[in-house]
């Protein structure tokens, strides 16, 4: 499964520099393949979540477009305050644990016109067999040209003295596109389009049960989209396609929330799909409109985590909301089972209000997201903190010790 190991945001909005995890160069430990973001009110959680569902519409449109969607207001708005540089990115990911890193370094800017377009856009990797020294780039473009590496390996270097057969020169059209939309489908670029496709594959949930409440058409959908308004789709699809594996789903949602005792699809005769509980008790089913919040969250939750072909990273902003407070804990370990248990699993980024949640984690699973000098944000890991870690290991559970200030800036 790929694992980005670290992350670095810089000059977004609240966000003027912060790392997560583990960049090339440093020592520090990776991101673990769960990661759960904490912090007060105002410090920044949801502008990390945006950050990285910004660089998703990016991919998926072009940076202007990404710029203006979800009331994000524009690349000025978007910009650090009081900044002039560009906005940047650099991701440090694993296509598998065996692989070899990669850095992935992106920079937006402003054009004279005003215009956001892409400054700067790196990949690098050492060779094969290489276990020390710096990594090449493979991919090298700065407003738009510069040059790409063909194949699976550098077999030269990046510099200018020597000859490189592999290195084909790269200008692109549009400035507001990245390079690695269009050259991740050239198949002489095997290592972008692998890249490509994992930023592609990203999925940010926007769940609300309001929309999960909605009644689509009817017609089987492989994959839970951001909204969570075709729950009925999917959960035809796993009927369909994957029986044995739907049934271990309600068996598991039975466990967890207790009463609920089937789950099925109803297709209307104007050819509307209808999600249908029954509790047990009750010979009629009654609807997924007439679930609680709750439940409809967990089932949704417990659903996006039995996708037979889940997304290789996963933000979740606070699951928390709307649910009863013994299931958090629960929630918790099925979200780190997911991403530890299966060879195929999700990396899972969750940010939370709820120290009940953080019970069931380990400090190393913790980030802790604070308001620094001048109105930026900062963050460090729970695990960084001795005596935090230390209380931890004599049994006092981590979201008790949040609660207790002890995670708090000193």
């Amino acid at each position: 499964m790929a694992l980005i190991e670290g992350f670095r945001i810089q000059n977004y909005r609240a966000l003027r520099d912060v790392s997560l995890g583990c960049l090339y160069g440093q020592r520090r430990p990776p991101l673990t393949p769960l990661s759960v973001v904490i912090g007060a009110n105002g410090v920044g959680k949801t502008t990390l979540f945006d950050a990285f569902g910004f660089v998703a519409d990016c991919l998926a449109t072009d940076v202007e477009t990404a710029c203006d969607m979800k009331q994000r207001g524009g690349f000025e708005r978007l910009r650090s305050a009081g900044m002039a540089g560009p906005i940047e990115f650099e991701i440090y990911y694993r296509q598998t644990v065996n692989d070899r890193p990669i850095t992935y370094q992106l920079a937006i800017n402003t054009d004279r016109t005003g215009r956001p377009f892409v400054e700067k856009e790196i990949l690098l990797q050492r060779r094969k067999g290489q276990k020390h020294g710096r990594p090449f780039p493979f991919l090298r473009l700065r407003d738009g040209k510069g040059r790409a590496w063909a194949g699976e390996e550098n077999v030269g270097s990046d510099s200018d003295e020597e000859e490189d057969n592999t290195a084909q020169d790269v200008e692109l059209t549009d400035l507001r596109q990245f390079g690695i939309a269009t050259l991740g489908t050239l198949k002489e670029h095997p290592r972008i389009k692998k890249f490509r496709d994992f930023l592609k594959g990203w999925y940010l949930s926007y769940f609300t049960p309001d929309a999960a409440r909605s009644i689509p058409s009817a017609g089987p959908q492989k994959h839970l989209n951001i909204h969570g308004d075709n729950i009925g789709n999917v959960v035809q699809y796993m009927e369909r396609e994957h029986g044995e594996r739907f049934k271990t789903i309600l068996d598991r949602i039975a466990r967890k929330i207790p009463g609920i005792s089937n789950i099925d699809t109803h297709v209307t005769e104007d050819k509307r799909v209808l999600l249908r509980f029954a509790d047990g008790r009750r010979f009629d089913p009654f609807y997924a409109q007439q679930m609680s919040d709750g439940t409809l969250k967990v089932f949704a939750y417990l659903l996006l985590l039995e996708d037979p072909d889940p997304a290789p990273f996963v933000c979740i902003e606070e699951p928390e909301n709307g649910l009863y407070h013994k299931l958090l804990e629960t929630l918790a370990r099925e979200f780190r089972t997911h991403a530890t248990g299966r060879k195929d699993g999700s990396q899972i980024l969750v940010t939370t209000h709820q120290p009940y949640f953080v019970d069931a984690l380990t400090p190393a699973e913790v980030w802790i997201l604070e308001k620094g000098d001048g109105g930026f944000s900062t963050i460090r890991c729970a695990a960084e903190i001795e005596t935090v870690k230390n209380m931890v290991e004599e049994g006092l559970p981590l979201g008790g010790l949040w609660y207790s200030d002890y995670l708090d800036a000193r």
